[in-house]
């Protein structure tokens, strides 16, 4: 066996081994001394040359490594994924169990793991490290590689509780790191580790520092792409911000021109809702400041906005920020002048509402609060007019001719029959212009008195007028407001009468303990027929025995007789029974029928007492009117 066996082992790189099996096979054959000395030399001569090439292998490796690297880096993307490459490749070259790289946290003063290959340790992975703190503290702050063989047994490095757990529970023994560097800044630690104690070569050592070189650059790349980014978006966003703001700025002066024109030329509040809504899309509600529907654009969507608690509850916070106010998908803003709001637009639309379009609602009830404060000051100055009509009315000072000519000037028709209405208020400051505004949309006169208000109104109700007259006010004004209503009369004659009436009526209901109620002279009962000046019988009778004397019409039941004794008895249904020889469950049937005519208080004290001298009444008109038909047939 020659020589040449050594050549055939290199070829097919056999492992160092095997280079023994022709020793052992030639000693076994008995060659001589010579022939085994020569075999001997030529496999230290082929483990040589088999050294030789293993480190050619590993430097090529090494190098095609270190290629790859630079080709991440120059086609870097993300930087993570670079650096995991890097340690995958720390952990191939060398071989090592598990690699990682560790970074700074300037925020928290410590450092952390940033990317790992072949960790198996959710502890290890989560691991902190104080800064100084271990093998990498001692890198960090040196900037000198360092290298353990058997990390727990080395003194070198100051141990920490947390350190030695997670090394422990990933199994690590020998540690090597090496500083990641940016001039003489020390940016992070790359680290090759091992589950056996081991040294660590220069060779190692080296490879592992070109790679920690390589994952500086890529952090700092990273960096710079990172600035260059932040760079770019900033500018993008500065001119997306300037487009935005000249796009708000055309907006804006759109809404502003297209409001404006809308005033000059008359339009009115509908019209203005009509705009905004247009411009900032959504369904648009404006209220008055009382609350009260003033115009409403985009009917479906509009029909959320009919939450009474919602609504209330944003109009009081847009009020009191001064700004619009925002629940859910309505938004609020106030418009008003001198600290007295005079409206509110609410705006229901999904979604945010930008800045600019906030102050384009804010500017549309602005404009809504001048042009409702415009058409005050007009409603005022007709309102004093008017009010001084009512006063030479109320007065007797016009005859027919300056009364008609002052009356076509305000659009007043004296011919039809009104109702004229006292409304006290306790003297309110707004109450005047409330009232003028109420009368002059129903065509009618107002003039404040103190603290009533006197309303002269198309109509031949005064009750309704008076509690139309009640309601409006008191919600206006947040306050209750007791009305008092006579008529009907013509304006040229009789209004001092029924000034007077409707001022009884006013005083009645508070004798009565019933302010904030409204009331004629016929819903007051009894007392109505001593305060009215016509004392109108016929119609106290109608309006109290009414709906009994119909129904006993119509279906022949006496309930007349059956009240009449019901009350003549006490209210004892059982001594009305005996009385009216019927059964007592009849009597029941029958006053059950009774309240649901005149109303479940029909036996309440006031109304007790109007029933029964009706009943009189009606016995004593009955007994005239039979005595007559007699007379005329004698």
């Amino acid at each position: 066996m020659g020589v040449e066996v050594f050549l055939g082992l290199l070829e097919r790189e056999a492992s160092a081994v095997e280079f023994e099996a022709p020793l052992l096979a030639a000693r076994a054959a008995g060659a001589s001394a010579d022939e085994l000395a020569t075999l001997e030399e030529a496999k230290l001569a082929a483990l040589r040359v088999r050294a030789l090439l293993e480190r050619r292998a590993r430097k090529e490796a090494e190098l095609a490594a270190l290629f790859d690297t630079a080709s991440d880096l120059a086609g870097l993307r993300d930087v993570d994924a670079v650096l995991q490459a890097i340690v995958h490749r720390a952990r191939r070259l060398l071989r090592a169990d598990v690699a990682y790289i560790s970074l700074p946290d300037p925020e928290r003063g410590d450092t952390y793991v940033r990317v790992t290959d072949g960790s198996a340790s959710r502890i290890f992975r989560a691991c902190r490290l104080p800064r100084g703190a271990g093998l990498g503290g001692l890198v960090a702050q040196t900037g000198m590689p360092y290298w353990s063989a058997d990390y727990f047994d080395d003194r070198r490095f100051r141990h920490t509780a947390a350190i030695d757990e997670a090394v422990r529970d990933e199994g690590i023994v020998a540690i090597s790191g090496v500083p990641m560097k940016l001039g003489e800044r020390v940016i992070g630690v790359l680290f090759a580790s091992h589950r056996s104690a081991r040294p660590y070569t220069p060779e190692e050592m080296a490879l592992l520092s070109s790679l920690a070189a390589h994952a500086a650059i890529a952090l700092d790349s990273a960096r710079l792409l990172g600035e260059i980014r932040a760079a770019l978006a900033e500018v993008g966003s500065a001119n997306e911000a300037l487009r935005v703001h000249n796009s708000t700025v055309e907006r804006a002066a759109e809404a502003h021109d297209r409001m404006t024109d809308l005033v000059v030329s008359g339009g009115g509040v509908a019209d203005i809702a009509a705009v905004a809504a247009d411009i900032l899309g959504g369904a648009l509600r404006v209220l008055d400041a009382d609350g009260r529907l003033l115009a409403e654009v985009g009917g479906t969507a509009g029909d959320r906005l009919a939450d009474a608690a919602a609504l209330a509850e944003i109009v009081r916070a847009a009020r009191r920020l001064g700004r619009t106010a925002r629940s859910r998908e309505m938004w609020a803003a106030s418009g008003g002048a001198g600290g007295e709001p005079l409206c509110t637009l609410v705006l229901l639309r999904p979604g945010e509402l930008s800045a600019p379009d906030r102050r384009i609602l804010e500017r549309a009830a602005q404009t809504t609060a001048m042009l409702l404060l415009f058409r005050r000051s007009i409603a005022e100055a007709e309102g004093r007019v008017r009010g001084e009509l009512l006063d030479d009315l109320l007065a007797g000072r016009l005859d027919e001719q300056a009364l008609r000519a002052r009356a076509a000037a305000l659009e007043l028709e004296v011919d039809r029959p009104y109702v004229l209405v006292v409304a006290e208020h306790g003297g309110r400051r707004r109450a005047a212009g409330h009232a003028a505004t109420y009368a002059s949309a129903r065509h009618g006169l107002a003039v404040a008195r103190g603290d009533h208000a006197v309303l002269l109104l198309p109509g031949a109700d005064p009750t309704a007028a008076a509690r139309s007259v009640a309601t409006e006010l008191g919600r206006a004004l947040g306050v209750p407001v007791t009305a008092g209503g006579a008529g009907p009369a013509a304006p040229g004659t009789g209004l001092a009468a029924a000034y007077a009436e409707a001022q009884r009526c006013v005083r009645v209901l508070h004798a009565l303990g019933r302010p904030g109620a409204a009331a004629g002279a016929a819903d007051l009962g009894v007392v109505g027929l001593l305060v009215g000046d016509g004392q109108d019988v016929l119609a106290f009778l109608d309006r109290t025995l009414g709906p009994l004397v119909d129904y006993e019409n119509r279906r022949g039941t006496p309930l007349l007789a059956t009240v009449a004794t019901y009350f003549a008895t006490g209210c004892s249904r059982t001594d009305s029974a005996e009385r009216l020889h019927i059964h007592v469950n009849t009597v029941t049937q029958r006053l059950d029928r009774v309240a649901a005519l005149l109303g479940a208080d029909w036996q309440a004290p006031e109304r007790a007492l109007d029933i029964q001298l009706a009943l009189r009444l009606h016995r004593l008109r009955a007994a005239a009117a039979l005595g007559e038909r007699n007379r005329q047939k004698n």
